[in-house]
């Protein structure tokens, strides 16, 4: 359409020019520093699942070989053919190379190896590698010995799986994936619900096709990455078509095919929002096709955000029925109010006709989206985090506070947007209400890339006599020979440029817009690093997983030269003679392999002949237990029993039951240091 703004003035100055080029280049810049110091000191990518025991336990002696080594896990993991090894002392494998055996067994995830028969004494390692059910690789080591501990020539890895240079790449694509969707989102939504004029600017159109090739690029990368970053970690096995294979038949791999799917049905949604949707001017048919892209959108857009959801943390753990929906709407306010954010930075720095009215209806839905994070952010710490220990004691939690902390400030930034807003609103700005030229694109884009040049060439014939406004030092049409159709043509771009410039002047002068633009870059700022720290967060172990693996899986103590353990513990089973006393000796009181000994006496200290005794070891810190002994009658009121494992040193609860009766029995108890 023909640009209808008044020539004013002399050109554009160069610093106005160079005013956009420079705030894009802060942005660039910004994001490259906190995501390289975020790479930098992130390491490699923690996980969800976690070791939480294992048979032998880390560090344990057992007397003999153990037949199979069996790992448990804090949720689903996939295995394949070598992901549980087992080394000798000399480093060779001492399992039988199957693939690992399910042992599940309820809701407890269990994995083992069968072991060789015959093993000589000695330390042997165990080295594991898995996948957990929310994408991420976990693998660990540790080593327990028979008979004795000896000298190994296998060194514990130091690294941990998704590292390297396979890793980092994989996580830059993370943080791409997740810009990329909040600026797609959200630039294409604040175009829909807040700026429908918006769809004809040129710098508002590129951001949004910039955060779909961001987002797509960024999903291919991690479809080539993910069989290497799970497995070997060399990166010219990203183009293993076997590997690649494998990764299609996981459910992260079936999320990031579906994710491109989905970004193609994204693609028409574009072509329409920028194409026939900008050139509407029909009013009922806009209105016809903007239900319909807000419906098509919406749902594309809830269904990208499930591809996260399906394939990471809220899909595993409690609740997942509730967390996976949650977790959509989490990402979808933070599209709406990031996303969005950033397309109001480039509307208010790169478009000259941006309305105070725009303005006021993104404020609305940012705060309706800042009401939706936080009501779903509560919910998935709490499902996450799960203690105030957690949330101050572990990487996660710490992690989380730092995210309040910065929606805090963001929030706090938001409102002082709001208030130049309301000045706008008032009257602030004479451009900042009033509907600026109608245009194909931005004034100011025209300006920079020639646009305004072939309108002028079209205009020119129309109006050759039109003048120059007074005082602004350019000569008239018709003064300047209008005969000569060139010059004509190239006087009416330079109008057009200096409307432009003197637009962008006028613009530039409104203190109101321009706090305002100050503002919404701090924003914008701040929004950069919250997204950063988020995007760790959905790679880092929850609390509540931390937790319970430290409980779980703490090495176990070395032997340590304390004697005996010595109880008496008095019972009344309630029947006839069913007073008495258990004497008990455990020998030789430490952790590993115990000699327990029972004595029964009743009331008169006399031995006490009984049809049955059962004893526990449950030590409460660890979760550890109650692992049980049969004692076996020796003699009348003398019962013993062999083999006692003792895992780990701590203050166990040792519980007796007696049964005096057919009827008649009771369970006595104490607590005890062992080890």
């Amino acid at each position: 359409m023909t640009a209808t703004a008044p020539p004013f003035g002399p050109s554009p100055s160069a610093s106005a020019r160079r005013r956009p080029l420079a705030v894009a280049g802060l942005l660039a810049a910004l994001v490259g520093v906190v995501f390289g110091l975020l790479l930098a000191v992130a390491g490699p990518a923690s996980a969800h699942a976690a070791l939480t025991g294992s048979d032998p336990q880390d560090g344990a002696v057992v007397d003999t070989a153990p037949e199979a080594v069996t790992l448990t896990f804090s949720e689903q993991v996939a295995m394949g053919e070598g992901s549980i090894r087992v080394l000798d002392p000399a480093g060779k494998r001492a399992d039988t190379e199957d693939a690992p055996r399910d042992l599940h067994s309820g809701s407890t995830v269990k994995y083992g190896v069968t072991l060789h028969t015959g093993l000589p004494d000695g330390t042997y390692t165990v080295a594991w590698q898995a996948v957990s059910a929310d994408s991420h690789p976990v693998s660990g080591a540790f080593t327990f010995s028979i008979g004795a501990p000896s000298e190994t020539t296998v060194a514990l890895p130091d690294n941990e799986a998704g590292g390297g240079l396979v890793g980092t790449l994989y996580g830059i694509a993370r943080y791409a994936a997740y810009a990329g969707f909040i600026v797609l989102v959200g630039g294409a939504a604040f175009v829909l619900a807040c700026w429908q004029r918006g769809a004809g600017s040129r710098p508002l159109q590129r951001l949004v096709v910039r955060g779909w090739t961001t987002l797509t690029a960024a999903t291919i990368a991690m479809l080539l990455l993910r069989s290497p970053y799970t497995g070997s970690g060399k990166l010219g096995d990203a183009f293993d078509l076997d590997g690649l294979k494998a990764v299609l038949d996981t459910k992260p791999g079936a999320a990031l095919v579906s994710r491109l799917l989905l970004l193609g049905a994204s693609a028409l949604f574009i072509a329409v929002l920028f194409g026939a949707y900008a050139k509407r001017e029909d009013e009922r048919e806009k209105k016809d096709l903007t239900f319909g892209l807000a419906l098509g959108g919406g749902v594309i857009a809830a269904g990208i955000a499930g591809t996260w959801a399906l394939a990471e943390h809220a899909s595993t753990g409690i609740q997942p029925g509730i967390a996976m929906p949650v977790d959509v709407l989490h990402l979808l306010a933070v599209a709406a109010w990031l996303g969005g954010l950033t397309a109001l930075l480039i509307a208010l720095y790169r478009t000259p006709d941006i309305t105070a009215a725009a303005v006021r209806r993104f404020s609305r839905i940012a705060f309706v989206s800042v009401l939706v994070l936080t009501a779903t952010g509560i919910y998935q710490s709490w499902r996450q985090v799960g203690s105030w220990s957690a949330l101050t004691g572990t990487g996660y939690g710490q992690l989380l506070l730092v995210k309040v902390g910065l929606v805090a400030v963001l929030v706090g930034i938001a409102g002082i947007s709001r208030r130049w807003t309301a000045r706008l609103a008032t009257g602030g700005g004479a451009d900042a209400s009033a509907p600026g030229p109608t245009t194909t694109g931005s004034a100011a884009d025209e300006g920079e890339e020639g646009a305004a040049a072939s309108t002028a060439e079209t205009a020119a014939p129309e109006d050759p006599a039109r003048a120059a406004p007074e005082g602004t030092g350019a000569a008239p049409l018709d003064a300047a020979a209008p005969e000569d159709p060139a010059r004509a043509a190239q006087l009416a771009r330079q109008q057009v440029a200096v409307a432009t410039a003197e637009k962008k002047r006028i613009r530039d002068a409104d203190p109101d817009r321009s706090g305002l633009r100050r503002s919404v870059l701090a924003e914008v700022g701040v929004a950069v690093v919250l997204l950063a720290v988020t995007t760790i967060l959905t790679s880092t172990e929850p609390g509540r997983t931390e937790e319970e693996a430290a409980r779980s899986t703490a090495p176990a103590a070395a032997p340590l030269a304390s004697g005996p353990v010595n109880l008496t513990l008095p019972f009344d089973t309630g029947g006839t003679k069913g007073k008495g006393t258990v004497r008990m000796d455990l020998d030789p009181g430490h952790v590993g392999a115990n000699v327990v000994h029972l004595w029964i006496d009743d009331i008169d200290g006399k031995a006490m002949d009984v049809p049955e005794v059962k004893l526990a070891f449950t030590l409460k810190s660890k979760d550890i237990g109650p692992l049980p002994a049969v004692p076996v009658r020796l003699t009348e009121g003398h019962w013993t029993s062999t083999g006692v494992q003792i895992p780990i040193a701590g203050n166990w609860n040792v519980a007796v039951t007696v049964r005096t009766s057919d009827i008649d029995q009771t369970t006595v108890d104490k607590n005890v240091k062992i080890g």
